[in-house]
C-alpha cells in the first residue's frame, strides 16, 4: 500500500545513518522499511488515540530490536546517534499523523537498544 501523506512519502527516514559509513546501507534500508510499514499501518488502521498509536509503534520498535542483530553482524550497532535518529523519525511520524502530543519515549517504549 503506497503512503498517501505527502510529508511522509517525501521524508528520507534515517538520513543521518545513511550519511555515516558506520551504518551499513543494507541494514539501514531494513530500518527505513520498518518505518514505512509503520506509516502504512497507521494509514490503514487509523488509530483513534495515543494508546492505539503506541500499540502500532510497539510492533515497529520490536522490529528494530530484532534488527539490532543485523547491525551487530555488520560490525555496527544501534548506539546514541542511531537511537536519536530512530526516535526523531518516530516523533515525525506521530506528528505527521496528527498525534502531536505523543511522547517519544512512549512511542519507542518497547526498545532494548
Amino acid at each position: 500500500m503506497p503512503i498517501t501523506d505527502e510529508r511522509v512519502a517525501q521524508r528520507r527516514f534515517l538520513r543521518a545513518l545513511y550519511a555515516d559509513d558506520y551504518y551499513p546501507d543494507a541494514v539501514v534500508d531494513q530500518g527505513r522499511d520498518i518505518l514505512l510499514r509503520l506509516c502504512e499501518r497507521i494509514e490503514a488502521e487509523r488509530p483513534s488515540d495515543l494508546a492505539a498509536l503506541y500499540a502500532l509503534t510497539a510492533v515497529a520498535t520490536e522490529e528494530f530490536n530484532v534488527l539490532q542483530e543485523a547491525f551487530e553482524a555488520a560490525d555496527s550497532e544501534i548506539e546514541t546517534v542511531a537511537r536519536e535518529e530512530i526516535a526523531e523519525d518516530f516523533a515525525f511520524i506521530a506528528e505527521a499523523y496528527d498525534f502531536p502530543g505523543a511522547d517519544v519515549e512512549g512511542l519507542i517504549a518497547a526498545r532494548d537498544w
